[in-house]
């Protein structure tokens, strides 16, 4: 089976490790043995003005899923939403009301759902995939995750070039690692069977330390600076 899948991930931290706004949503082609992504594609934001919003990180990661996956023509689309595998295509205002989640997500997604829905509903219709919203469960979109972790250090080491220096918190129980023209992440999870990713990348003239966030358990902080 090949997957497609996006997720956002990866945070630019201020002094007191405080999310200054999000870095990097990506969009990964994903096969057997189903360890990394065989493609990747990434969309950066600008954390000084991003929005924290669901709404439209979720609209975002299905809009660069829908552009990889027209050119690769997968087998399935994954959404990073915990909807129980729905097809978002069929979801309908009835079918989130009885979804067994939160009343907040309720909310997002009944003013998501016309808009999600319908582009949903063209991409079958052009292309016979399904897209589904499944969320961390998929090991896809946890590997698209990862990779929004390894472009968010690469966007670190662009920034760090130019003003010095970037403190980015990475995504969940992950590490990344800054080699000669290269950055390595994998999960730290070992329930998770060795997920990893590794993207090309000038790191040349970069010093990088990876530590625990002293304020949130289970998340690393990559901290780059120009030397």
């Amino acid at each position: 089976m090949k997957i497609v899948a996006s997720d956002t991930g990866g945070a630019l931290l201020d002094k007191t490790y405080s999310p200054i706004g999000l870095i990097a949503t990506t969009a990964v082609v994903v096969e057997k043995p189903y360890k990394t992504a065989s493609i990747t594609m990434v969309k950066y934001s600008d954390p000084f003005t991003y929005n924290i919003n669901s709404r439209k990180i979720i609209r975002k990661e299905v809009l660069l899923a829908m552009k990889l996956a027209r050119k690769i023509k997968p087998d399935v689309v994954h959404i990073d939403s915990s909807l129980g595998s729905i097809e978002i295509r069929k979801l309908d205002d009835v079918t989130i009301d009885a979804l067994r989640i939160s009343d907040k997500g309720k909310a997002v997604w009944h003013e998501l759902r016309k808009d999600i829905q319908n582009l949903a509903k063209r991409f079958w219709e052009d292309t016979g995939i399904e897209m589904v919203a499944i969320g961390k469960e998929s090991v896809a979109v946890r590997i698209a995750e990862i990779f929004s972790g390894i472009y968010s250090a690469k966007w670190a080491i662009d920034y760090a070039r130019e003003h010095g220096k970037a403190i980015v918190g990475l995504p969940r129980y992950m590490k990344v690692e800054i080699n000669p023209r290269k950055i390595y992440g994998e999960s730290l999870d070992p329930r998770e069977g060795g997920l990893f990713g590794e993207i090309n990348a000038e790191t040349e003239g970069i010093g990088w330390e990876l530590y625990p966030n002293p304020l949130v358990r289970r998340f690393m902080v990559l901290e780059v600076w120009r030397e």
